[in-house]
């Protein structure tokens, strides 16, 4: 396609963290007589990865959300709305009863969280991946002075694979810092059976050390079946008992995605691994929405990491088709996370994740460098993006 084509419109749908990447890189990229169109139902962007801060109260929800309508400074058009019909192969949506039309499309719609699946989750603890369960979640360890606090994984895939390992770390640090790590004990009950088991043996086996060293019971392979009250019922039979519970819940792709023709067999949408599109030419998907498989049988994780390298790649393929200047970039499967460990200090993990036989991951132990540059990395996106 050439720079002296019709303009072209590509629909973007999704607001995280993906969807802006993609967004911007395109605006960056495209002459402004192309149009770049960003679609979410909320007018409000969350930075997911601050609500672990959250939940121990070290940030407040307006602090960590931004409006997404700041991109339109930037020459992205924002669409507030339902996204209620995806027609790939037409490369339509219709939004709030209103049909558009784009010349490609970037899926990244995240993945959907569905505690109802759990019967009694919904009811018993506070999902901390949404700003209302960790808000509620802080407000409740707020005033809570002795018992069993548990953290619980529902399923074993969910995004941000760090993340309620995370949170024990920082619950366990803020129970410290009080005075009341003795009346209080923190278990971390999981349906995976090790933590981050996509980065190998010895990431997994410096989290369990972790977890030793700062006295938090590990028990993996529990899957939870139910829960009734302050009892979590386990499929292998078990039970555990608990006074305040943190939750992952169940993961699967949203309603709208599930409905539609992009679906493999796993669930989630399929594309290829290193260009990221479908089955639908001009049919682009990242993030949490996507199953990418791994040479070891388990699938990429899902992780805000992984979203922002393939919104770029995205950016980077459909710009070239569009003008025919510079080159289709390829996702390699590199990426990186913190691992917030509490009392200032994190650890980071890097490495290449399509490596075979297994991904190659180093694991740096936490530090106070690792954490600052957590912090550092979520000021520039709170600040910098929107």
């Amino acid at each position: 396609m050439s720079a002296n084509g019709d303009a072209k419109t590509v629909l973007i749908l999704g607001g995280g963290v993906g969807g802006i990447v993609a967004a911007r890189a395109l605006r960056r990229r495209l002459g402004r007589r192309h149009r770049v169109v960003l679609i979410d139902r909320e007018p409000r962007h969350l930075y997911a990865p601050s609500l672990l801060w959250l939940m121990v109260g070290q940030r407040a929800p307006a602090s960590i959300q931004r409006p997404l309508e700041g991109l339109a400074r930037k020459g992205i058009e924002v669409r507030i709305g339902e996204i209620e019909h995806i027609d790939p192969a037409a490369r339509s949506v219709t939004v709030s009863g209103q049909t558009l039309e784009g010349d490609f499309i970037v899926l990244a719609l995240g993945a959907e969280l569905a505690p109802e699946l759990v019967p009694g989750l919904g009811e018993a603890g506070h999902d901390f991946y949404t700003l209302a369960g960790a808000a509620a979640f802080r407000d409740a360890l707020e005033s809570f002075r002795q018992g069993r606090i548990v953290v619980l994984t529902s399923a074993p895939a969910y995004k941000c694979p760090a993340a309620p390992y995370e949170a024990a770390f920082l619950v366990e640090d803020y129970l410290r810092k009080r005075g009341l790590r003795e009346a209080v004990s923190v278990d971390v009950f999981a349906a995976e059976p090790a933590p981050m088991g996509v980065a190998g043996p010895e990431v997994s086996g410096a989290v369990k050390d972790m977890l030793a060293s700062r006295r938090i019971p590990y028990h993996p392979e529990h899957q939870v079946r139910s829960l009734d009250g302050g009892r979590l019922s386990f499929t292998n039979g078990t039970t555990a008992d608990f006074d305040l519970l943190a939750y992952v819940p169940p993961h699967r792709a949203p309603r709208v995605v599930r409905e539609s023709a992009l679906v493999g067999d796993t669930g989630w949408v399929t594309v290829d691994r290193h260009t990221l599109e479908t089955r639908f030419p001009g049919v682009f998907a990242i993030g949490d929405v996507v199953s990418i498989p791994l040479a070891l049988g388990k699938p990429l994780p899902k992780a805000g990491v992984f979203a922002h390298a393939e919104a770029e790649v995205v950016a980077r393929r459909i710009a070239h088709a569009v003008s025919g200047r510079g080159e289709p970039d390829r996702f390699d499967g590199h990426g990186a996370c913190f691992i917030e460990a509490g009392a200032g200090r994190a650890g980071f993990g890097a490495g290449d994740f399509y490596a075979e036989p297994k991904p190659v991951i180093k694991l740096h132990p936490p530090g106070r460098r690792w954490h600052l540059a957590k912090v550092l990395f979520e000021k520039s996106w709170l600040f910098t993006k929107l």
